[in-house]
Parts: structure tokens; C-alpha cells; sequence
């Protein structure tokens, strides 16, 4: 049976199936276009223009910028692919950013690249893709899937530095099914390589770091724009409640953060809870930052079973991942009266709300991803118990 399946695990010759590749204008999207290319698909790209490309075009480390529109068309002429440029403009800002700057004014801190993946990426895109009668969509993300007793399923890259797996958990099953992940497997380095070979000028791009719709990462501005009110000015308190000074907005600020706060103490004082219905900033020692159980919500299970079934009792034990930059630590995965939790066995300071919690069968290269979901709480470890 295998033997009938080509390198994307389809049924049929390359040159019989048609795949979507979905091109940033990145090195990575544009090497797996060739790749694929090279290996006889019929492949299509297709870039999202996400916003406007007035204020895009001259945007430097961001993500989706007019120039990388400009120069996923260069690569695909180049590969003598079709390529197509759509305008998801209103789409991206009803699901992405009117979300992220909501969460903001509601005090969290949110993950727009996740959110991203579930609407526009995973599902509209998608949806491009089925409607181009298309047998997969292939995406540049280091990440994995692979069939295990009959089972797609989501695993962490080899290239350990480069694991997308954080902004990833969201992938429902029937989306795993769809995806082809051809990076998973190799490196950066060996997928720069690969760009020289092909002789992409875009071989030495340097990676997007910003968020794509926020610039010089600035979000404040972002969320100035659309609401304005959440930079009404009150009071900063201590765990008391004792005023210490005033604030110029909760929107301003994110739990952990030290700098900025504008008030005098004896010890260094940090942001560890935002409260917006009263508009209070809530400040303390490093020491009350450190958080071992949080609850979840919006939780995605890709491991085998119903999380129910194998999360209930004394819990189960996973590695979970709660920043993108952090290596997965130990913890326990608990299903308690219809909730969720998550506890880190040695803690983390700054959780905050807005966050994801990503869910792994162990710390390991190539790892299954078991999946996540995003923070709403943390909680006293004793309300686990």
C-alpha cells in the first residue's frame, strides 16, 4: 500500500496532484514551492495580502509585507508556477486584530500568530485550497505530521531551534489530515541551502520578527486606534490594595513587566495581575509572579482518547511548553469538575491570561505535540489539589 503513496503520503504520481503552497515571500514557503515543484506537483501558490500595502510595503522584520508579496511573485515566476494574490484584508482584521486588541483592554496577553493559523491560514486558506481541488496545502512551518497506526499525527521538528509547534496546537485532526509540513524533517540551514541550489534570490532573507500588523512592535498603537478608551488613566496598587501612583491605561501593561511603572519602592516592584473592570494595575516582588497551576481554556486534544478519559483522577503526566522561547517542562495535565489545568512541576513566573499552554508527550526532538489550549487563569495550586 505504501509503496502506492507518493512523498506527501497522497495516492497517485506527483505530476497527478495538485498542491497548494502557501508562499509568504519567505524563504521557507518558497523553498517548499520548489521542492515540490522539482519533485513534479502540480503546485499553485497562493499569497494572503493580510494588510494594507501602502503601510506594508516599506515595514522591515515583519511578516506579509508588500515586499514579501513582491517577492513570492518573483519566486513562483521563477518555479514557472501559477500564483495567485488574495485579499483577505477585512477577513484578517475581523479575526486577528479587533481579537487581539480586545484582549488587550481585557488584560491578557494574546498570541496573534496563533489565531492566525486557526482562521485565516488553516481554515480560509484552506478552504482556497479545496476549492482549487487541490489534495493538500503545504506550508513552510518546522513542524511534523506523520501516520501512526493509521493516525496523522502532530510532532515536533528535527531542528529543535526553529519548533513552530507552540503556534501550531491548534491544528484540529481533520486539519493534520490536509496539511503537508515538507520542513519538519530538515533544518534552517539545510532549507537555505536548498534556496541557493534552486538560486531563489531570497536564499539570505532574513527571518520576519515582528508581529505583521504592529509596527516596530509597538501594539499600544494598534490598540489606540480601535479602542481608544482603554487608555483611561488609574490607579496602580500594590497586593493590599494600597495606591502607589496611576497608570496611563491598563492596555499599557503586561503582567512581569518592570520597567515603565513610574512609582518609587524599596525593592523592584513588578506588574502581577490587571484588573480593567477596576482599572487597576496590581503590582508585587518578583516573587509573586511565580505560578504553578493555571486553567485552560479553548483546549485542542490531538493525543489518543478523550482528554476526559486519560486526564482524569491523579492526572497525566506531559511536558508542557507555556512561551514559544521556553523548552518544555514537566507537568501534569488534570480534568476536574469539567475544567482543565495545567501544573508545572518547578513553575514559571509571568503566566498571564491570553497565553498558550502547548502539550507534549515528552521534551524530545520529533516528539508528538498532544495539543493545548490558551490560559484563562492562573490559580492557586491548592484549588487542584
Amino acid at each position: 500500500m505504501n509503496s502506492e503513496l507518493n512523498s506527501l503520503g497522497l495516492p497517485g504520481a506527483p505530476k497527478d496532484t495538485r498542491v497548494v503552497v502557501a508562499m509568504s515571500g519567505g524563504v521557507d514557503s518558497s523553498v517548499v514551492a520548489g521542492i515540490l515543484a522539482k519533485e513534479g506537483y502540480e503546485v499553485i501558490g497562493v499569497t494572503l495580502q493580510l494588510y494594507d500595502h501602502g503601510e506594508a510595503v516599506h515595514r522591515k522584520g515583519a511578516c506579509c509585507s508588500g515586499q514579501d508579496i513582491h517577492d513570492a511573485k518573483r519566486v513562483a515566476a521563477m518555479l514557472d508556477i501559477p500564483h495567485y494574490v488574495l485579499n483577505y484584508e477585512e477577513r484578517f482584521k475581523k479575526a486577528v486584530i479587533d481579537p487581539f486588541a480586545k484582549a488587550y483592554i481585557e488584560g491578557e496577553t494574546p498570541v496573534p500568530c496563533i489565531t492566525c493559523n486557526q482562521t485565516v491560514k488553516f481554515a480560509d486558506l484552506m478552504k482556497v485550497a479545496k476549492d482549487l481541488d487541490a489534495a493538500a496545502l503545504a506550508t513552510g512551518h518546522y513542524i511534523q505530521s506523520k501516520m501512526v497506526d493509521g493516525t496523522r499525527q502532530l510532532m515536533r521538528p528535527v531542528d529543535a531551534a526553529r519548533d513552530q509547534s507552540y503556534f501550531l496546537f491548534a491544528t484540529t485532526p481533520e486539519q493534520l489530515d490536509y496539511l503537508r509540513f515538507p520542513l519538519g524533517g530538515i533544518s534552517k540551514d539545510d532549507t537555505r541551502e536548498l534556496a541557493r541550489e534552486m538560486g531563489l534570490e531570497i536564499a539570505e532573507k532574513h527571518d520576519s520578527q515582528d508581529i505583521c500588523f504592529v509596527p516596530q512592535g509597538r501594539y499600544v498603537d494598534i490598540i489606540a486606534k480601535i479602542h481608544p478608551e482603554a487608555f483611561e488613566p488609574g490607579d496602580i496598587v500594590d497586593l493590599d490594595g494600597t495606591v502607589l501612583g496611576q497608570h496611563k491605561g491598563v492596555a499599557n501593561y503586561t503582567i512581569g513587566q518592570r520597567r515603565g511603572l513610574g512609582i518609587a519602592a524599596g525593592e523592584p516592584l513588578y506588574v502581577v495581575r490587571l484588573d480593567p473592570a477596576l482599572g487597576q494595575v496590581i503590582v508585587g516582588p518578583h516573587s509573586a509572579l511565580k505560578t504553578y497551576t493555571v486553567r485552560l481554556r479553548d483546549v485542542n486534544w490531538l493525543g489518543e482518547g478523550k482528554i476526559e478519559a486519560v486526564a482524569k483522577g491523579n492526572g497525566l503526566a506531559i511536558e508542557a511548553r507555556i512561551r514559544s522561547t521556553r523548552a518544555p517542562q514537566e507537568a501534569v495535565l488534570l480534568v476536574q469538575d469539567g475544567e482543565i489545568f495545567v501544573t508545572l512541576i518547578a513553575g514559571e513566573h509571568g503566566i498571564s491570561p491570553g497565553q498558550a499552554c502547548v502539550f507534549y508527550a515528552d521534551d524530545s526532538n520529533e516528539t508528538q505535540v498532544l495539543g493545548g489550549g490558551f490560559i484563562a487563569e492562573a490559580v492557586p495550586a491548592i484549588l487542584v489539589a
